[in-house]
């Protein structure tokens, strides 16, 4: 039943952001995995649609915010207030507990905001005057990153990118999948029918059990070892500015679990570390200095993605 629910998901998510197959595939195994996305992406590609439509996937509590230069850490994680009737301080909790956040341009905040996050994503709490509150059991952050236009923009530090699982990035599609996109929604204004939105695919236990499931699956020593020694060519890549942590590395390890999870395979395989390495580990890296410092973005990560995938290519299972 949970195989056939998960087909659906995907389908759910497919059929949402038309051209999103990758992308789609890659946040349904972070949901098992049980690790937080980062979205990059120009405008108008689906970022946010993909995330509500895995929101709306999930029988659970689902919150947005959009983050701004003036948004305060108590918008975000809560507040203590004093209820003179109680004679007695009160917590008031922030959209940070939720089952699924969507954090909305996250690189438009301050780092001091940004920060606010990190307990939340790493310890699965908040911390407010000195008392712990946890955050639900299935907790995600899926945050948006405008990765074309850095006017007004922060760039987020590495230790709250390394609290990523993945970050995935959409591109605008093609030109036959652009046709469909403009053709479905010429159907669906045209049409006089209320829109019904999907009913929930899975509830917030089903997810949990999905997770155990996937992270009980088993991990042989030399795949383990694969994994080190492909952490340990990023390190000593001659082109690359980067040592990969130990929770990089065990990013790799649990997307690769989820990934064998929803390829229904008996345990992790050496091609499902191969699929869950790029998306692992694409943020957590950075260039030496060469010529593309004064070029775009968007071709230095390119050029990046290239290098990792030659690192692949080269690194081989024992």
């Amino acid at each position: 039943m949970s195989r056939a629910k998960l087909d659906t998901l995907q389908d759910q998510l497919n059929g949402t952001v038309l051209g999103s197959e990758t992308a789609t595939y890659e946040l349904l195994a972070a949901l098992i995995a049980g690790g937080h996305v980062l979205i990059d992406g120009p405008p108008g590609v689906g970022k946010t649609s993909l995330a509500k439509a895995l929101a709306g996937a999930v029988s659970g509590q689902f919150k947005r915010i959009q983050f701004t230069p003036d948004l305060l850490p108590a918008d975000l994680t809560g507040y203590s207030i004093y209820r003179k009737d109680k004679e007695a301080f009160e917590f008031v909790e922030g959209p940070v507990f939720t089952n699924l956040l969507l954090a909305d341009e996250i690189n438009r905040t301050s780092p001091r905001i940004q920060s606010a996050l990190l307990e939340c994503m790493n310890e699965g709490q908040v911390t407010i005057d000195g008392v712990s509150h946890p955050l639900p059991e299935v907790f995600q952050v899926i945050a948006t990153r405008n990765n074309r236009h850095r006017s007004g923009t922060f760039p987020l530090p590495e230790p709250q990118l390394d609290r990523f699982l993945i970050a995935i990035e959409m591109e605008l599609a093609d030109e036959a999948v652009r046709c469909r996109i403009l053709e479905h929604h010429a159907i669906a204004d045209a049409s006089v029918s209320a829109k019904k939105l999907p009913e929930p695919v899975f509830s917030t236990s089903e997810i949990r059990a999905l997770q155990k499931e996937a992270l009980a699956l088993p991990l042989s020593s030399s795949v383990s070892r694969y994994i080190v020694r492909l952490c340990d060519a990023v390190r000593n890549h001659t082109e690359l500015d980067t040592t990969i942590s130990n929770r990089g590395a065990l990013a790799i390890m649990r997307m690769a679990r989820a990934i064998a999870f929803v390829e229904a395979h008996k345990g992790v395989y050496p091609d499902d570390v191969k699929r869950a390495f790029l998306p692992c580990v694409i943020h957590r890296v950075d260039m030496r200095h060469t010529d593309l410092d004064d070029d775009s973005v968007a071709r230095k990560r390119e050029t990046t993605r290239l290098l990792l995938k030659e690192i692949l290519e080269t690194v081989n299972v024992e």
